[in-house]
């Protein structure tokens, strides 16, 4: 997974569901048992 920052927001391509980073953490963002792909701004 590219380079997380605060701001940054990603998409599930099962469900849809969209979260926007309000703090960095660590580890990968999943969600339907898959990874979260970056949206392009």
């Amino acid at each position: 997974m590219a380079t997380m920052k605060v701001g940054d927001g990603y998409r599930c391509n099962i469900c849809g569901n969209e979260v926007t980073l309000t703090k960095v953490g660590g580890g990968e963002l999943v969600c339907c048992g898959e990874p979260m792909k970056k949206i392009e701004k």
